[in-house]
């Protein structure tokens, strides 16, 4: 009965192995080539070239772009979407005419024909990657500093792809990354960071007064943003000695007059006044009630 029950199992494995390999002859299913990868320039153009051997009357083309929802590009022998102006197929691949950054992503094509083991399908991957120039960057200089403070200027693009460099000028002249190597006109107590566009001053000072301005630069353009001015002054000690001066000599004066009317008893003569009002007051009412008191008597 063992022997029976394996001989069994091993029909069934062959059978399963016959059928396995009748339907790979049958449909052809061919394994992945390599992945490519295609770089291009927005609003420049590019080909998607799909790679298979031979192209039949009888061979069927879809394209699709892939993502997170598999949306056709070429479906039916034409163009689908905002695809139908601006991309033209040449054999299996696909020219977009204009290229935008909405483009980028995950491509594949099918191609099924017919052959001599059946119907044969094979398939190729191609991820567009679209590099962008950067937008004018946004930059915040602050009008005005004390000097001796931290300062801390800001420069950022959210458009370019690769992401951009960044580099800051004063005055039309670029600031080197490493202020040591600047000019002796400059303050080098600055820190700049290329990659998030910050320029910093630990102690800035009068010197670093001017006019600002930055760029931001990758592999396909730089645009940089208008130049604002940064006025730098030192901290006014004696404007704040003279205004310390001017409150204590309000405050004394205001002092001695309280001082001088409790001595001339202006204070004492309003209390005296309104002590005598309210007593007058209160004689008013008892007479008032004792007038009340006498007709209800009577």
């Amino acid at each position: 009965m063992a022997r029976r029950s394996r001989h069994r199992l091993l029909l069934l494995l062959l059978r399963y192995l016959v059928v396995a390999l009748g339907y790979h002859k049958a449909y052809g299913f061919s394994a992945p080539k390599d992945h490519q990868v295609v770089t291009a320039i927005e609003y420049q153009e590019v080909i998607l070239a799909c790679k298979y051997p031979k192209k039949t009357i009888s061979s069927r083309l879809e394209w699709k772009k892939l993502g997170r929802s598999v949306s056709f590009v070429y479906y039916q022998q034409a163009l689908q979407g905002d695809f139908k102006d601006r991309a033209e197929m040449i054999d299996f691949s696909i020219r977009i005419k204009n290229v935008t950054r909405t483009d980028a992503g995950k491509y594949r094509c099918e191609v099924s024909a017919p052959s001599e083991q059946g119907q044969n399908l094979e398939e190729d991957t191609v991820t567009l990657e679209v590099l962008v120039a950067p937008a004018v960057p946004t930059c915040q200089v602050p009008n005005s500093a004390l000097s001796g403070t931290v300062v801390e200027l800001r420069c950022q693009d959210k458009e370019g792809n690769p992401a951009p460099e960044y580099t800051w000028f004063k005055d039309g002249v670029p600031l080197s990354e490493n202020p040591k190597l600047g000019s002796q006109s400059t303050n080098s107590s600055y820190t700049m960071n290329t990659k998030s566009g910050t320029l910093q001053f630990n102690t800035v000072s009068k010197l670093d007064s001017g006019e600002y301005s930055c760029e931001a630069r990758n592999s396909v353009g730089h645009r940089r943003c208008p130049g604002k001015r940064m006025q730098v002054d030192d901290l006014n000690v004696s404007g704040i000695i003279a205004a310390v001066v001017v409150v204590a000599l309000v405050v004394s004066v205001c002092g001695l007059g309280v001082c001088y009317a409790q001595r001339k008893g202006y204070f004492s003569k309003e209390t005296s006044f309104q002590k005598s009002s309210s007593a007058s007051k209160a004689t008013t009412m008892s007479e008032n009630d004792f007038k009340h008191t006498k007709s209800f008597i009577i």
